[in-house]
């Protein structure tokens, strides 16, 4: 299923409030985490799947990258990225990730953010983007985390005055839809393990070069409130590969 919420009124003008649509990546928890594990973008083709405002493809172009596309299936991200760029070498595709359908070894650099949890099938995904991407290319990614995704309520354990007890996981093995809450009600994810996402990438024929499960960083912890809390189970999952 392709569920397109960002392209519902009410999802999207409560998804343009929050802080990262606001500020960009630094208000993103994760983006110190990934942004170390990417490679050195300077003359790089790079393909972003899932690139919502643009704000990796604008960074990739900050970063000297020759080019850049970006996929969404959202046509209401698309016109919030093309209001936001200023860029000829930056190209925004409308398509769903499964559909891309590229030649093979067009990008040095593939990079996805927070969007493969929507997908139904990840080992399609990654077949895609071993074929598209030239020998000795990279593929970073992140994902909302296996334990964050294991129940349809994605929700902490409250006691009787709203504090946060601790995050229950349950029906962890069980690959499969969750229909959740996220800004709106009725949201699709697709739940799966931590050892399918490092399988699928190996399996694709790509080498995992690194996993990593981010923490804010200190400053955002004191900041923001109930930032702290993240640090009591994860909420990202982020997967560096090479193709040999």
């Amino acid at each position: 299923m392709k569920q397109n919420k960002y392209d519902d009124n009410e999802f999207f003008s409560a998804y343009e409030q929050m802080p990262r649509s606001v500020e960009g990546l630094e208000a993103a928890g994760e983006w110190h985490v990934l942004r170390a594990l990417l490679p050195d973008l300077r003359n790089k083709r790079v393909l972003d799947l899932g690139c919502g405002f643009g704000w990796h493809c604008r960074y990739a172009r900050e970063q000297q990258a020759s080019s850049v596309v970006g996929v969404d299936l959202s046509e209401n991200m698309l016109q919030k990225a093309r209001e936001m760029t200023d860029d000829p070498s930056i190209t925004y595709m409308k398509a769903a990730i499964e559909d891309i359908d590229f030649p093979d070894a067009s990008f040095d650099v593939v990079i996805s953010s927070l969007a493969f949890h929507y997908i139904e099938s990840f080992e399609a995904i990654c077949q895609k983007v071993y074929a598209c991407l030239k020998p000795g290319g990279a593929f970073i990614f992140s994902v909302e985390h296996p334990i964050f995704t294991a129940r349809h309520e994605q929700d902490w354990h409250y006691d009787d005055q709203g504090n946060r007890l601790h995050w229950p996981v349950d029906h962890y093995q069980s690959e499969s839809v969750r229909q959740t809450s996220f800004l709106t009600d009725n949201v699709i994810k697709y739940h799966r393990t931590f050892s399918t996402y490092i399988n699928d990438v190996i399996q694709s024929g790509l080498s995992v070069k690194a996993v990593k499960e981010p923490m804010p960083t200190e400053e955002m912890m004191n900041a923001i409130p109930g930032m702290k809390d993240e640090v009591r189970r994860p909420m990202f999952l982020i997967i560096s590969a090479e193709k040999k």
